[in-house]
């Protein structure tokens, strides 16, 4: 029964995406509401980016409606399971509410990054009064239980780290809802598995919202009108909702049974735009540049320079994205945690080592 409520999400918010999204498009047509092209974007046409609209009343929506349905027929959770689970959801609208807000202000007429920033500090801070942080690193490092000065802080940084991961990585079509796609579907199993099916729930349930607008993203042709970006306040609910599961799995509570390495499992899968964002931030320092200002260097520009094209280059990236987490979660039994963690960060490097000779040689070639 548990299942089939998870798929039920699943469905509904399938269904709901795919009647709302071609209002959206209707409405961002009539209005002139569009993501215009400029020298760092790879469109060439104006589309609609209010696709991310969508989002976070298609998940409460049917996140609130299965729950609903559990609790008459029976199925709700116990008294236990609910004093728990309540108060994270409860405080997750919340802070999703102030990001979806937000990200609609910053999509239709542009907010301040530190206005932004302040307001993902203040959503971020949510999950800790909620009881919600990373109270256990696993041994990574040689660290085990964290204690609540050291734990709620880092947890604060950790959710505006990943929010604005999954917003900056949003730069070609498919790419950043694919990439969320990979981790809900993945959390979504490790919570079924656990038997803690209120969050695999919210994680079909935001994987559902994907579905149709991945078809609209990707296959949307812009030239009849049907294309569409899902924004700010897309990238920003999805990046909110990653990081509440991600912490969720990784936090070492009573009432669920242990994960060896739970918090390098949570975050493998979420190695691609988390990596990413460190490498740019790194290579800007390096060069003397604003870290926070834009560039084309990111692992997409870096794939489109070696002459992939944007399919090509978004469905590389989802498959090594796949790859670091099945392998993390596949070794985490009988690797210690930070010997997998430098694994993966010895591997990203070369990675990123072999793009930036390919794409020379690309380049050289191009001149030539």
């Amino acid at each position: 029964m548990n299942i089939l409520f998870v798929l039920l999400a699943f469905a509904i918010s399938a269904y709901v995406a795919q009647i709302i999204i071609p209002r959206i498009l209707l409405i961002s047509f009539r209005k002139k509401l569009f993501d215009m092209p400029d020298e760092r974007k790879v469109h060439k046409r104006a589309i609609p980016r209010l696709g991310g609209v969508s989002f976070f009343p298609t998940i409460l929506l049917s996140s609130c409606a299965v729950l609903a349905i559990r609790c008459l027929t029976g199925n709700g959770m116990t008294l236990l399971q609910s004093s728990q689970v309540l108060p994270e959801f409860l405080l997750l609208v919340c802070g999703m509410v102030l990001l979806y807000l937000t990200g609609i202000a910053d999509d239709l007429v542009g907010v301040r990054y530190r206005e932004k920033f302040v307001i993902q500090i203040i959503s971020a801070c949510l999950f800790p009064l909620a009881g919600l942080w990373i109270n256990d690193f696993y041994g990574l490092f040689g660290i085990g239980t964290l204690p609540a000065w050291f734990g709620m802080p880092f947890t604060v940084l950790t959710i505006v780290f990943i929010t604005n991961a999954i917003n900056l990585i949003d730069g070609i079509d498919g790419l950043a809802s694919g990439l969320s796609s990979v981790s809900l579907l993945i959390l979504g199993i490790l919570f079924a598995e656990k038997e803690m099916w209120a969050y695999s729930m919210l994680a079909l349930s935001t994987f559902g919202v994907l579905v149709p607008f991945f078809y609209y993203n990707v296959f949307g042709s812009a030239e009849h009108a049907r294309k569409i970006f899902m924004g700010d306040t897309g990238s920003l609910t999805l990046g909110y909702i990653l990081s509440f599961l991600a912490i969720k799995y990784s936090q070492h509570s009573d009432l669920v049974p242990m994960t060896q390495g739970a918090i390098v499992v949570a975050f493998s899968t979420l190695i691609v735009p988390a990596f990413d964002v460190v490498r740019v931030v790194i290579v800007r320092i390096y060069n003397g540049k604003n870290p926070f200002e834009p560039d084309k260097n990111h692992i997409h520009h870096q794939f489109l320079a070696m002459g992939f094209t944007v399919r090509q280059a978004m469905l590389l990236i989802l498959l090594i994205s796949c790859v670091f987490s099945a392998v993390n979660i596949l070794l985490m039994p009988y690797v210690d945690n930070t010997i997998m963690l430098l694994g993966d960060i010895v591997a990203w490097i070369a990675l990123n080592v072999w793009w930036s000779k390919v794409r020379k040689r690309k380049s050289c070639t191009t001149i030539s």
